[in-house]
């Protein structure tokens, strides 16, 4: 099962390598993780995807906390967070098919970035169902280049923390 960890820590090099290197060391695997800073400069935020049970997400979450720079950790539940991803897509199009290129974006609510004779540059964000959704019916034109970032979360307010 995928659980979304919303991870607030110190902001100064070698944090996030200390994170992942507690996933490394367990051998779990890693997902997606995004990491920026956030309204207070002296920390970031950290958003770590990974596959697991309960209990496995329960010993992660406690030994993150036992890190000096981990300050909070959040179990982010699909139903309580708005989780997002953001994708950037370079793919073909030809004459005949550009008016079909420009109704799939329409629909997708997709935002076109730049359009040439033969391509169009194209930002969408979403939940990764829907990202991986895009990037599907896209790549039938023929994707050029491609750029999906990690996960985000935000919880809904009121939502408790661990």
């Amino acid at each position: 099962m995928k659980h979304t960890l919303s991870i607030l820590v110190n902001n100064h090099p070698g944090v996030m390598s200390h994170v992942s290197g507690l996933f490394t060391r367990r051998g779990y695997n890693i997902d997606s993780i995004a990491v920026g800073v956030t309204d207070n400069v002296d920390v970031s935020s950290m958003t770590i995807v990974l596959n697991g049970d309960d209990f496995i997400v329960g010993q992660v979450k406690n030994q993150l906390l036992k890190l000096p720079d981990v300050l909070k950790v959040q179990d982010m539940a699909y139903a309580s967070s708005v989780q997002r991803e953001l994708v950037l897509i370079s793919f073909s199009i030809t004459e005949t098919n550009r008016s079909e290129a420009l109704t799939i974006c329409n629909g997708f609510d997709v935002k076109i970035l730049e359009m040439t004779e033969d391509s169009l540059l194209i930002e969408f964000s979403g939940n990764s169902r829907q990202v991986t959704n895009v990037i599907s019916v896209i790549k039938p034109f023929g994707i050029r280049e491609i750029s999906r970032t990690g996960q985000i979360a935000i919880a809904y307010r009121n939502q408790n923390s661990v």
